[in-house]
């Protein structure tokens, strides 16, 4: 990830490892070792613009993360940036979800399945978190076609258990 200081993040398949790029000797240094996404995590990463076009029980949710009430007294945080990787990478060290659903328009979300929603799935079961298309776990998918779409959610195992509930109680 590239942002004030270019940041490496990997998994060989036992845990997560971050590297920061030292630029005076031209090498990454480990500086994130063994990243664990938080269980829960009150940051939402939406693109909010689209949500008269999502699921009534998308909706729900996004009525439920605005609500003090509902949330001990504090509504969730927004943040989104438009960039898969720099939403995630967020997310993963401070929890919460990512999610780019699908919608009226685009019933599959606009991510890809191979190069897109596996690798951050990957990265984030690695990690400790969830990635899942609200009604599935991505790891599970058998892909179709090479550039396969599908609806998006990764990040804190209890905030995707949330999103994945209120879309199975749909209306």
């Amino acid at each position: 990830m590239y942002s004030s200081s270019t940041i490496m993040v990997l998994t060989i398949g036992d845990g997560v490892y971050g590297f920061t790029l030292d630029p005076l000797v031209g090498e990454f240094v480990m500086t994130h070792p063994n990243i664990k996404v938080p269980e829960s995590g009150k940051i939402y990463s939406f693109n909010e613009g689209n949500c008269a076009m999502w699921s009534s029980g998308l909706q729900e949710y996004m009525k439920f993360v605005k609500d003090p009430e509902a949330n001990g007294g504090k509504p969730y945080s927004a943040r989104y940036i438009g960039s898969l990787v720099g939403d995630f990478h967020r997310t993963m060290l401070y929890g919460g979800v990512y999610g780019y659903p699908g919608d009226k328009k685009n019933v599959n979300g606009k991510l890809r399945l191979l190069y897109e929603c596996a690798p951050m799935s990957f990265l984030a079961e690695q990690a400790g978190g969830v990635g899942s298309t609200g009604t599935e776990r991505v790891l599970d998918i058998v892909p179709d076609i090479v550039h396969q779409r599908v609806p998006f959610f990764v990040g804190s195992k209890n905030e995707v258990a949330i999103i994945e509930k209120y879309l199975a109680e749909e209306k």
